[in-house]
């Protein structure tokens, strides 16, 4: 049973999905931060009034982004050409919704950008560049 907007659920190590969850893209979104319970959570987080609860929240939603949208991809899809959030979004086989709120976290862990290699994502807006010299 599902409570609220719940889209699946972690427990006794098993991971349960909403079943009017549409798309398989959904669907692996959510699969992603379920298993990422299993790796990081304990005990019955459903009350996101315990501070605890949420924090244990916010640690698999955050190694759900870095799983399924890390820096690596989102500069190798600026050089095949993805031009919006939407190209991005698909090349990386995500939600929007994921990938809006991916970018929402690798903004607040790192700022407006970050360094990657020979690479200075920003993130709002979205732009990867490649330096020439790397200093």
């Amino acid at each position: 049973m599902f409570h609220g907007t719940n889209k699946g659920m972690y427990a006794d190590s098993t991971i349960a999905i909403r079943k009017d969850i549409k798309t398989t893209v959904e669907k692996k979104c959510t699969l992603c931060e379920e298993l990422e319970h299993a790796y990081t959570s304990t005990g019955n987080i459903l009350d996101l009034k315990s501070v605890q609860n949420r924090k244990q929240e916010q640690i698999a939603r955050k190694r759900s982004f870095e799983r399924l949208v890390p820096l690596k991809s989102i500069i190798k899809a600026s050089f095949e050409c993805c031009t919006s959030l939407y190209e991005l979004a698909d090349y990386l086989n995500v939600t929007e919704e994921f990938l809006k709120d991916a970018l929402t976290y690798y903004q607040s862990k790192y700022g407006l950008y970050t360094e990657v290699g020979n690479y200075c994502v920003y993130f709002s807006p979205l732009t990867v560049c490649k330096y020439k010299y790397k200093k």
